[in-house]
Parts: C-alpha cells; structure tokens; sequence
C-alpha cells in the first residue's frame, strides 16, 4: 500500500491492525481509570506480561480474553469495539459508515 507525496515519490504506508487499535484503546481507557496493569490483570485473571503485549498490539487477545479485560474495567466490550471502529473508520477515511447489510448479501 502507498501515497505519492507531493514531490511524486511514492510513500510505503503502513497498514493498521485490530489488534494495535484494541490494545491502544485498552490502554487508553485503563490510564483514563488510573488503574495500573498489575490491577487489571488481576481482576482479568491474565498474566502481566500477556495482558502488556495485548495492549503494546502483540498479542491477539480472544473474545473471553477480552471481555475478562473489559469486565476489570468495567466497560461493556460493545463500547470498546464501538471505540476500535471509529479509529478504524478515520484510519481508512471513511465519512459516512458503509450499510452492512447490502454488503453482507453481496458476499453471499
């Protein structure tokens, strides 16, 4: 994937992944709470270190995984993946939200 810059040279983009958007809203939202990763991870039940990578984006964290962290922090996991969509949205600038549906009968 690249842009040309304004001087005509072409510019390697680097592509965005899920998993750095999760972890980087976890993160924010965590730091928001002043809550430390040794809190969360104890009330997730995860290992420090894995719950670190999750949040660095290392790491692909798996449905339960996740609504463990998000039940730490007290937030519905709804409102984190709502959070992860619109930086995702910005990051492909997209303006108005696509219809899924028409897109979903067009895969069938």
């Amino acid at each position: 994937m690249g842009t040309v810059s304004a001087m005509g040279e072409v510019q390697t983009v680097k592509p965005v992944l899920v998993r750095e958007l999760i972890g980087e809203t976890l993160r924010e939202e965590r730091t928001l709470q002043g809550k430390t990763l040794r809190e969360v991870s104890k009330a997730a039940r995860v290992s420090l270190g894995y719950l670190s990578e999750v949040e660095r984006g290392q790491k692909e964290a798996s449905s339960e995984l996740l609504a463990a962290i998000c039940g730490a922090l007290d937030v519905p996991l709804s409102v984190i993946l709502s959070v992860v969509s619109e930086k995702l949205r910005i990051h492909e600038k997209i303006v108005m939200p696509l219809p899924v549906r028409p897109l979903a009968r067009a895969a069938a």
